[in-house]
């Protein structure tokens, strides 16, 4: 089978370290390793390809201009025809079996390609692009965008998302209704076996964190929570992995609170280091705070899952449909920093329910593959498998 995988984010390079980077690695990896032919169009590469994807096939977007909003925003909007005369190219030789892309703003060429030529094609959506550019960052010609988004809906065979909460968002927009499928975020578990751990504890009792380092990520709730259970116990340590705009504010207020010589940042770390990471934590947090529309599927808590960690979460969105309650996990109100804190201190002095639940969740997570997700995608596409 004759993939065509196309993401056209500059702001997701695909060998990059953060969790859409690795979330673009492994379905591509789920795809060649079922003998797929696959092609990456892609605006940003990020770091070295990896030894275990060299059968990919590379073609490069334009790179996008970083220094002027507006002056980015057109040229992303011309890459559609850079990119519809690249799959066109490609084609000479032997047609795709199957355009799939995760979504991007300015992008439409690829659906509308195999809609004009009657291949089946899957448009991935991690988030409502446009709300967030809107509120986060800077949009300047939205609707433009807005006119991307709905091209790009029209034509996609099928559209996924990764949580029930986005597929109710999707459904809003008449381009996109009755084609919208939801498709949670994955692991692999194979990565998270027996390894050894990167930090050796030497006594102590390893809270865990690993996510970019934004506000709304739960920081507040992070540091809060930590600064309580460290006052309950001695032993405590905390271990973030990751890096992000936040990193500044974090250190401020871990040294306002006296906690520096507790608290350990790794930064940035290659997905392969992770599972030693997260194998050097008793414990492992996701403290989203209460957010009106929380739509993600975070990839932390399935990598949590797969390594077999308690969890302490906020009972929010996909999360309270991941995590069950005193069986797989432990769930919190959002910003909830004080049921956080007495919740670990409790696992702390009871290692049984420690392991109870990190087993327990590490059995739930072995359904949640990228495996799975690629064979569930593909039939709601209307094709079965790749062909090996």
């Amino acid at each position: 089978m004759k993939i065509a995988y196309i993401n056209a984010d500059p702001n997701v390079p695909v060998f990059g370290t953060q969790g859409s980077s690795v979330h673009v690695q492994e379905l591509i990896l789920a795809m060649l390793k079922r003998g797929g032919e696959v092609h990456l169009f892609t605006s940003r590469l990020g770091d070295d390809t990896p030894s275990d994807v060299t059968a990919l096939q590379l073609h490069l977007l334009p790179k996008l201009p970083s220094e002027d909003a507006a002056l980015l925003e057109r040229a992303a909007l011309a890459t559609n025809t850079f990119l519809q005369d690249a799959l066109a190219r490609e084609s000479e030789q032997a047609p795709f079996d199957l355009i799939y892309e995760r979504q991007s703003l300015w992008s439409y060429a690829g659906m509308e390609f195999a809609r004009e030529h009657s291949i089946p094609s899957i448009l991935e959506v991690n988030a409502p692009l446009i709300e967030e550019q809107v509120s986060c960052r800077m949009l300047i010609d939205q609707r433009s965008a807005e006119d991307a988004a709905m091209r790009a809906f029209r034509s996609a065979t099928a559209i996924t998302a990764v949580s029930r909460q986005l597929a109710c968002l999707l459904e809003q927009h008449p381009s996109a209704r009755g084609k919208v499928h939801i498709v949670p975020n994955a692991v692999n578990p194979e990565r998270f076996g027996d390894i050894a751990p990167a930090i050796p504890r030497n006594g102590a009792f390893v809270i865990g964190y690993i996510g970019v380092l934004r506000a709304r990520h739960g920081l507040n709730t992070l540091i809060e929570s930590f600064t309580l259970m460290a006052h309950q116990s001695a032993k405590a340590r905390l271990l973030i992995v990751g890096d992000g705009p936040d990193r500044e504010y974090l250190d401020r207020e871990i040294a306002a609170r006296g906690l520096t010589e507790r608290v350990q940042f790794t930064g940035a770390v290659p997905p392969e280091l992770v599972p030693g990471y997260l194998a050097s934590m008793d414990v492992a947090l996701a403290p989203y705070p209460p957010l009106a529309h929380f739509y993600s599927s975070p990839l932390k808590l399935y990598e949590y899952m797969a390594a077999g960690l308690p969890i302490v979460a906020t009972r929010i969105g996909q999360i309270e449909e991941v995590i069950r309650d005193g069986e797989t996990g432990v769930l919190v109100r959002p910003g909830d920093a004080s049921g956080m804190a007495q919740a670990v201190n409790r696992l702390e002095l009871d290692a049984e329910t420690r392991f109870r639940l990190g087993d327990a969740a590490r059995q739930a997570v072995q359904d949640h593959t990228w495996d799975h997700v690629l064979d569930l995608s593909l039939s709601f596409s209307g094709l079965t498998a790749v062909e090996t």
